[in-house]
């Protein structure tokens, strides 16, 4: 069933957090998506990017940001802050562990030979990703008119349905439910973190609302 939302969704979070499956549930769903192809899927997200390539020059022009109204808008956690404040905005801000992050990326990098393994200082990569996603918090906390809802990664892989649930109710229902949990699939989880698997969010990200 569709419904008419009078906001932009967006689906934020740091590079390799799992935003590109957040965008596969949302669109298995039912949910419209504000996407182009200018970036193909690759071994690193084989089920595709979901980006929509003005995203990267929001900071000089974000006047395209009105077409996502009632869409879904891929946006990282350092562009957050660009967002038209006149606008209404429900974020959902996927967190994933550090490792598994540092990880994920690095494995990227080297694939397609952007950097030796050992150019890598993992610990400065941790530092920046950490200050982005306050960044994107603080704006989220300051602006009247968005809410957010944060999505661990690791949960939902291991609980789909209640996660596809808790999304589709944040974005006002909606939604199919079952194929947004079909699209989850666990085999894409790649870099796990060699500690247990239980995800501890940091103090200030369960659900930021206003």
């Amino acid at each position: 069933m569709s419904r008419a939302r009078r906001f932009v969704t967006v689906v934020s979070g740091i590079p390799r957090a799992g935003t590109s499956l957040v965008m596969q549930m949302l669109a298995a769903g039912g949910m419209p998506l504000l996407t182009d192809a200018a970036r193909p899927p690759d071994p690193d997200n084989p089920r595709g990017y979901f980006e929509y390539a003005a995203v990267k020059g929001i900071a000089r022009d974000a006047g395209f940001v009105a077409l996502a109204v009632g869409r879904a808008l891929k946006v990282v956690a350092p562009l957050v802050r660009h967002l038209p404040a006149t606008l209404a905005y429900r974020v959902l801000l996927v967190e994933r562990r550090m490792d598994e992050v540092l990880a994920s990326q690095e494995r990227m990098l080297v694939r397609r030979g952007a950097v030796e393994p050992d150019a890598i200082a993992p610990e400065r990569l941790a530092e920046i990703y950490a200050a982005q996603l306050a960044e994107a918090r603080a704006w989220i906390a300051a602006t009247p008119g968005a809410e957010a809802l944060a999505v661990a990664h690791g949960e939902l892989l291991r609980d789909p349905a209640r996660l596809a649930a808790a999304i589709a109710a944040f974005l006002g229902g909606g939604l199919d439910l079952a194929a947004m949990r079909a699209a989850v699939d666990p085999a894409l989880h790649r870099q796990r973190s060699g500690r247990s698997a239980e995800w501890t969010p940091p103090p200030q990200s369960p659900i930021v609302r206003r």
